[in-house]
């Protein structure tokens, strides 16, 4: 029940669509701007920097704060599963940001969202590991699309080590539950890139640009 309860918390959080959101102040429907996506490339390629930075933190922090509301709710009756608990949340939070029901199920790839799984769920250490590949993926090849995916796989691999290790003090079954739960993640975020890495393929993939501001 714990679960249902945490996914659906996260779903209400990840419905907070801040790139739809920040369009939608400019008279902007960025669904009809671009790669047609709420996330934040298209928000940067289409509307800026600006919009593309707010459009991260927006995105990424509404899986920190569903997180941190489980924590709130739980933490007393089941500390003992928070780390499990939490992964729940993020993945309600990603569902809520790839597909808001009040935008025709019409979101983004859950990159930011999944970013904030991952400074909640994860060591410093690994936070910065998982940024510098992505910054020196994108620098090198301007694709963001091949950085967001090298990300997700990193955070699979993160959380399976972290487990392996001890870090989040779980009996096995729950630690399997949550290795299950990033993988389902990673297996989204590849779904949810199909076309790009289609063009990656075909060596047709949109660099990263940034629009004008707004």
């Amino acid at each position: 029940m714990e679960r249902m309860i945490c996914v659906c918390i996260g779903y209400a959080f990840g419905l907070l669509q801040t790139g739809y959101l920040y369009g939608k102040l400019h008279h902007i429907d960025i669904r009809k701007q671009g790669s047609g996506n709420a996330g934040t490339t298209n928000a940067l390629r289409t509307l800026g920097f600006k919009a593309g930075l707010v459009t991260l933190l927006g995105d990424a922090f509404k899986c920190v704060f569903a997180v941190l509301a489980v924590h709130l709710i739980y933490k007393n009756s089941r500390g003992d599963i928070l780390p499990l608990l939490s992964m729940y949340a993020g993945m309600g939070a990603v569902l809520g940001h790839n597909y808001p029901f009040y935008m025709k199920f019409k979101g983004g790839k859950g990159i930011a969202a999944t970013a904030g799984l991952l400074l909640s769920t994860t060591t410093p250490v690994m936070v910065l590991i998982c940024l510098a590949v992505f910054i020196g993926i994108v620098a090198t090849t301007r694709y963001v699309s091949l950085g967001s995916l090298a990300v997700v796989v990193i955070y699979l691999l993160e959380i399976i080590y972290q487990g392996q290790t001890g870090a989040y003090g779980m009996e096995a079954n729950y630690l399997y539950e949550m290795y299950g739960i990033a993988a389902l993640l990673m297996a989204s975020a590849f779904f949810k890139h199909r076309e790009n890495i289609k063009r990656l393929l075909h060596g047709t993939e949109n660099k990263i640009s940034v629009g004008k501001s707004k």
